[in-house]
Order: structure tokens, then sequence, then C-alpha cells
């Protein structure tokens, strides 16, 4: 089915134009008027959303009034080569009488009752501009031409200033640094292990004196107890003596 004709009058009616530079932000005004008895919701909608500012992107125009949004382009490097394909899109519904919830009214809404303009975007860059811009970009062009021209001839002149002789000598010299850098490496793995024999000899040797220490503890404790024995034992031979004398 068919959609139904758009009841608001746009204005301007396909283009929005947008004239440059485009250094800062440029506004444009989409007059939306409703000529109809009855209030009418509106949303703006665009395929770039990113680079437009919409105030307001929605709302509800009374009956027999108007209202101006305000479309804002957001700066951006203008290329006059490149054709605009934002375009924008006007939705609008006929509001119920009862309206509380205007979401709630565009969630409800039937396809055949969506009514839909569509306007495509305009780039205007001055002539004074467009030629500036493009004095600037042939600039660009001609200097990093220049530098990629200069350093590809000095890269030449290089290589073509050595000599066989050089480059031979040159060859042997990265030879020998590769040698020198084996050879370190060989060095820094013996030394590792020599680091790993000391540490497992100093960790028995330790092991070693702990176990002697003990041992010596070990013995004079036995000592000791050898030596109450004997003051004990005396102890008591003396008090049985002591007591046959008597």
């Amino acid at each position: 089915m068919a959609r139904p004709e758009q009841v608001l009058l746009l204005e301007p009616q396909h283009e929005l134009k947008f004239r440059g530079p485009f250094t800062d932000v440029v506004t444009t005004t989409l007059k939306l008027a409703n000529p109809t008895d009855r209030n009418v919701c509106f949303k703006v909608k665009t395929t770039a959303p990113r680079r437009y500012c919409v105030r307001p992107n929605s709302g509800v125009i009374d009956a027999g009034t108007s209202i101006n949004v305000s479309v804002m382009l957001q700066p951006f490097d203008y290329d006059p080569n490149e054709k605009s394909k934002h375009k924008f899109m006007v939705q609008s519904l006929i509001a119920p009488p009862d309206m509380t919830d205007m979401e709630g009214v565009w969630k409800e809404a039937k396809p055949e009752e969506l009514m839909d303009s569509k306007l495509r975007c305009v780039f205007d860059m001055p002539i004074d501009n467009e030629k500036t811009h493009d004095i600037d970009s042939n600039k660009m062009m001609s200097s990093s031409l220049l530098k990629s021209e200069s350093s590809t001839l000095s890269m030449k002149s290089m290589v073509s200033s050595l000599d066989d002789g050089e480059v031979k000598r040159i060859m042997e010299e990265c030879k020998r640094l590769q040698m020198e850098v084996q050879r370190l490496r060989e060095e820094n793995k013996q030394i590792r292990q020599e680091d790993d024999g000391l540490r497992m000899r100093k960790s028995t040797v330790m092991a070693a004196q702990h176990s002697s220490s003990s041992s010596v503890t070990v013995k004079e404790e036995g000592l000791s107890i050898r030596v109450i024995a004997l003051i004990v034992l005396f102890f008591v031979i003396g008090v049985i003596v002591g007591k046959l004398l008597l």
C-alpha cells in the first residue's frame, strides 16, 4: 500500500545547501509548515548523523503553524572532486487528539500512516576558496614529490659512490661483528654455568657445616648427662657410707 503524501510544507523542498569554506560549522535552515487543522509529529533523520547536528530533530507542529529546523554541518576537509551522498528525510505523522507520549505514538504507528520527504545535501564552495584549496593541494603534492625524488637520488648516489672494495670491507665487518656477538653469547653462557656450580657448592658446604654443628651439640648434651649421673651416684654412695659409719 502506497504511503500518503506529505502534509508538511518543506522549504527548501529538495536540497539543503551548505556554503563553504567548511573550516567552521556551517548552518542552513529547514522550514517545516503545517497547513492542516491537526497537529503533526515530525522527525528529521540523516544518512550521516556524525557529520550533522540537527536542532530540533523531532517534535510536534501545531495546526496552522511552522517551525525552523537548524541543520549544522560540522567542519571537514572539503574535496571538490568528491560528490556528497548525504541525504535527509523528514518523517511526519498525524498526531492523535489525546496524545501524551510522542515516542509511544511513533512506535505504535502503522506504515501506511507515515509520511516522508527526502532532501539531498549540496556543498557550495566559493570560487576563490576552491582555487586556494587547489593551489594548496598542488603545493602539497609537489613538495611530497620533490621529497621522494630527493630521497631516491640520495640513495642512488650513496650506492653508486661505494666501489666493490668498500662493499667487500663492509661485508667483512658485518661478519666479524656477528662472530663477536656469538662469542659473547658463549662467554655469557659459560659464566652462568659457573655461577650455578658455585651456588651448588656453597649450599653443600652450608649443609655439611649444619650437620657437624648438630653432632657437636649432641656430644655435648651426652657429656653433660654423664657428669650429672656420676654426681648423683657419688652422692648416693656417700649417703650409704655415712649411715654405715654411724
